[in-house]
């Protein structure tokens, strides 16, 4: 298993918000590609960037996630956050995503999303974000009644590089993961599985990869120092 730090942009900043609310902002950095490229120099092999703004249609990051994306930092680059369309696809991977992460629409239009995955095989993540036990969409914003074992089925034979599921109910609360959940995607997922949400502590990494998560994505634990990086690249480098 592989452990990917977040990189989630707001308003040009750095951020990790709790339980998934905008209104409970924790974190906030300046300078988020200088904070991508001390990831980088720390060893992680992957990092996860998300445009926050776009997800919620109230703004863009577009050109902090293009200096990322350019800069070659060393690390393999996956980026999300409002992308919707073929076009948007395209760029993040022209511009040198290694992954492009699909949300919303891919949840909402499967025809789009097997579109998608024949033109990008291999290249795309299907972002579940559930709270609960249910699919939220929109940044977070909008509860869906479709629940998280529904929706990966959807995907079902699809040439994914994996599917993406944060617990948005753990999100920022250092409380651990919601392992239940995760374990019950892992079974049923037809792809590898990426979590997040709640990862506090190294026997929370190991959990994780015990029930056969490929990959997790880490924000408020390496933010606030409650995981030494250097320890995380050592044991959980691929």
């Amino acid at each position: 298993m592989i452990a990917i730090p977040a990189v989630d942009l707001r308003e040009g900043a750095c951020v990790q918000l709790v339980g998934g609310s905008y209104q409970d902002e924790q974190i906030r950095l300046p300078d988020p590609a200088n904070i991508a490229l001390r990831w980088a120099e720390l060893g992680f092999a992957q990092l996860h960037v998300v445009d926050l703004d776009a997800a919620t249609q109230c703004g863009s990051n577009a050109s902090i996630v293009r200096t990322i994306l350019r800069r070659g930092i060393g690390p393999e680059v996956q980026v999300g956050g409002g992308i919707a369309d073929v076009t948007h696809i395209s760029t993040m991977v022209r511009d040198g995503a290694a992954r492009v992460i699909v949300g919303t629409r891919a949840i909402e239009d499967p025809a789009w999303m097997a579109e998608m995955a024949t033109l990008f095989p291999n290249r795309l993540i299907v972002a579940a974000d559930v709270r609960g036990q249910h699919v939220v969409t929109r940044g977070w914003n909008r509860l869906s009644s479709v629940g998280v074992l529904d929706a990966i089925g959807t995907l079902r034979g699809l040439p994914l590089a994996g599917i993406l599921v944060t617990a948005v109910h753990q999100e920022g609360r250092l409380q651990g993961p919601d392992l239940p959940l995760m374990e019950s995607v892992v079974q049923h997922a037809p792809a590898p599985v990426y979590a997040a949400g709640g990862i506090a502590s190294i026997a929370d990494l190991r959990a994780l990869a015990t029930i056969g998560v490929a990959a997790t994505v880490i924000g408020m634990a390496l933010y606030t120092g409650a995981l030494d990086p250097r320890a995380i690249v050592s044991e959980f480098s691929q």
